[in-house]
């Protein structure tokens, strides 16, 4: 929860606002992202432009994604890194491109090679629950 005076932090059974000394009670519906009071509903904030509700007072959760998908896109198509811009990973995403494309022009395809071993081993450890959550700490669905 935030103050609505200042965007400050408050702690559950906070009586004051330890920034700015505001009262609780004009802590209301902020986003958890920056802080900024919203309007009521709001579903993106003015500030940061994150996705903050669905318009009706309900917060926004991101759908959780598919372990079995993830890991079959790292098996068969791993080397492209397509797993992780699925999961959510982009930069390791596109490092796996980038060794699979041009790192290969460069060392005769030996890193298209070891790229698809990574790729391999990411897939087995997403179809057993090794790796059990998404980039933004959203647990797989089965």
């Amino acid at each position: 929860m935030f103050c609505r005076n200042c965007g400050g932090h408050l702690d559950e059974g906070d009586r004051f606002c330890k920034k700015c000394g505001a009262p609780s009670t004009a802590a209301g519906r902020c986003c958890p992202n920056c802080g900024l009071p919203l309007p009521p509903g709001c579903t993106i904030c003015p500030r940061c432009n994150s996705q903050v509700g669905d318009g009706q007072g309900m917060p926004f959760f991101p759908p959780q994604k598919s372990r079995l998908i993830a890991g079959l896109l790292a098996i068969f198509v791993g080397s492209l890194g397509i797993h992780n811009f699925y999961l959510g990973y982009n930069d390791r995403g596109l490092l796996q491109i980038l060794l699979t494309t041009v790192g290969s022009i460069f060392t005769c395809g030996l890193s298209a090679g070891a790229v698809a071993i990574w790729a391999l081993v990411e897939g087995i450890m997403l179809l057993t629950g090794n790796i059990a959550v998404d980039a933004n700490g959203i647990p797989l669905k089965d």
